[in-house]
């Protein structure tokens, strides 16, 4: 079917909201909804804590009679399967009346995987889709990987100054970056289901790892220690990179063998580099051997996804280029 000019300005809108369930909507994605007539929005969701409800019935809830001959638009094709946990979007859809339905990308899960589309099309709505199917799924990028790759979607997160140093030769890293930047850090604490240190960092800093933003404080993720030992209370062990599971996303916070070990085993999906204006010199570097093993096999795995100043101090966003 035809897209309309509007569409991908409509959809940029749903998949914006779809941040707003991330990552509490887990284990479902973090999809997001808009119903729209007239060129007026009439209802707007986001998945729910939980997962339930889905960004389409928190937005037929809001629009009510006004979802009749309206067009929808879902970051993520809307759910085909019957659950006992809440009704299936497809039918919701359909019995509400729509129009049109404008999907930005297709469900992998294969409870759905088109069954979706082929039935609101069956029912005689028009559907759109492939509008802004990149952004979606890097909105959902933890649920995606897990559900396509069987993994968490890992972010590696390294503060250093300009000289790649992230703590003084006697292991003092407090702070190498300044506030504006450590709020950031506290907000991707908030986006992710848990942190993960390493033994050193645990000893050194005893980090709470807890989120400290106003209204976001229920958010502190999960605790993970990178070891093959116990871990201590309140903490949970985890013994290699590949041994992570029932977790959709991880935010590796420190310190240089953590760091170096998940991108060993090619585990980092997302790195967040905090650079301060300041040099130490003789300090501690951000990373250890990672596995190179030679100069041209560096090339060509990051891509800068976005770069700007947080006060004095600079951040990079790298997304590691995968194939497919």
């Amino acid at each position: 079917m035809k897209q309309s000019p509007a569409d991908a300005d409509w959809m940029a809108v749903a998949i914006a909201l779809s941040q707003r369930g991330r990552p509490v909507s887990a284990p479902n994605p973090n999809v997001g909804c808009l119903i729209v007539n007239d060129g007026k929005i009439h209802g707007r969701g986001w998945t729910q804590a939980g997962g339930r409800p889905h960004a389409e019935a928190m937005a037929l809830a809001a629009a009510g009679d006004a979802a009749r001959g309206a067009t929808v638009y879902a970051s993520l094709e809307p759910c085909a399967h019957a659950s006992p946990r809440g009704p299936c979007c497809t039918d919701a859809l359909i019995g509400a009346g729509v129009a049109r339905v404008v999907v930005a990308a297709q469900d992998p899960d294969p409870r759905t995987d088109g069954r979706g589309i082929a039935r609101l099309r069956g029912a005689g709505i028009e559907v759109v889709t492939g509008v802004l199917p990149t952004e979606a799924r890097a909105a959902m990028a933890p649920w995606w990987t897990r559900q396509t790759a069987a993994r968490p979607y890992v972010t590696l997160k390294l503060a250093t100054s300009l000289d790649g140093c992230i703590a003084m030769r006697d292991g003092s890293s407090r702070w190498v970056t300044g506030e504006h930047a450590r709020a950031h850090g506290h907000l991707e604490r908030a986006r992710h289901q848990a942190i993960l240190v390493g033994r050193g960092t645990l000893a050194v800093d005893d980090p709470k790892l807890d989120v400290r933003l106003p209204g976001l404080e229920a958010r502190s993720p999960k605790r993970l220690l990178l070891t093959r030992g116990i871990a201590p209370p309140g903490w949970s062990a985890v013994g290699s990179p590949e041994a992570i599971d029932g977790i959709d996303s991880v935010l590796v916070e420190g310190g240089a063998g953590a760091a170096s070990a998940f991108l060993a085993a090619d585990r980092v999906d997302r790195l967040l580099l905090y650079r301060a204006p300041i040099l130490i010199g003789g300090g501690k570097p951000a990373l250890g051997d990672i596995g190179l093993t030679g100069l041209a096999d560096a090339h060509g795995r990051w891509r800068l996804a976005d770069s700007r100043l947080l006060g004095s101090d600079r951040l990079d966003v790298y997304e590691r280029v995968r194939e497919g």
